[in-house]
């Protein structure tokens, strides 16, 4: 086998190596793991360093691959979101007494990071996770009226009678939204649920999600949902995101 080839090889078993290990790795374990003595260990990570298949973490001795770091690197910012909005979902739940929700835009859906619920009712299940379609829900509607997205790249399938599934009823909704400053979902994804929510902006006015509150439909008539997402709006002003 040529040097080059034997190189290559070498290159190789190093790369995948660092991407299935999972985690950050160092370069004396991949020496010990491979059994690649540290002067030709050292070639090799430059090489995957140049050519942009690894990086170092904040300039440490840890070695992930590109694709890991980029995982990572989303991760820490839902995690610094999920403690920055923690307040503002504290306020929301003192003000309602309803389960508050943080959500972000995520491939066209909205996915929910945070969550809370203080009450002594049978608890909303945990939606800390999981996705639901934009056009279905409240946290959903603020994020495209505020947001700078694509109305015709959403599918809007129908959940229940009350879902938007034209697209001319939907511009109109998000024109609604951006007129009054919050969103409602009147039991469009859930038959007997009901949403109000408000954008959230960081301290530099840039969209970061969608902040509100989801209950039973008997507590929340469509009256009600108007007249909390008046005062979610106001409270929800006062209070930037720092981050």
């Amino acid at each position: 086998m040529s040097t080059q080839l034997q190189s290559l090889t070498k290159g190789l078993q190093v790369y995948k190596e660092i991407i299935n290990y999972g985690k950050p790795i160092l370069a004396s374990t991949l020496c010990e793991r491979l059994d690649i003595n540290k002067s030709t260990m050292s070639r090799i990570l430059q090489t995957l360093k140049e050519e942009d298949y690894i990086t170092y973490i904040d300039n440490s001795n840890e070695i992930i691959a590109k694709s890991l770091e980029d995982k990572t690197t989303q991760k820490t910012k839902i995690q610094i979101l999920v403690e920055k909005t923690k307040p503002i979902l504290e306020n929301i739940y003192e003000l309602t007494n309803e389960c508050a929700y943080f959500g972000v835009f995520d491939d066209y859906k909205v996915l929910y990071v945070n969550q809370l619920d203080k009450s002594n009712r049978i608890k909303t299940r945990n939606n800390i996770g999981l996705q639901a379609p934009l056009h279905t829900n409240a946290l959903g509607k603020s994020i495209l009226a505020f947001g700078n997205y694509d109305l015709e790249l959403i599918k809007l399938n129908q959940y229940t009678h009350n879902t938007i599934t034209d697209i001319s009823f939907l511009e109109q909704t998000i024109d609604e939204v951006k007129q009054n400053g919050y969103s409602i979902d009147n039991s469009e994804y859930q038959d007997s649920m009901c949403c109000v929510a408000v954008p959230l902006f960081n301290h530099e006015n840039i969209l970061i999600g969608a902040v509100g509150i989801s209950g039973l439909k008997e507590r929340l008539p469509i009256e009600k949902l108007n007249s909390l997402g008046k005062e979610i709006s106001k409270l929800v002003s006062e209070q930037r995101v720092i981050c």
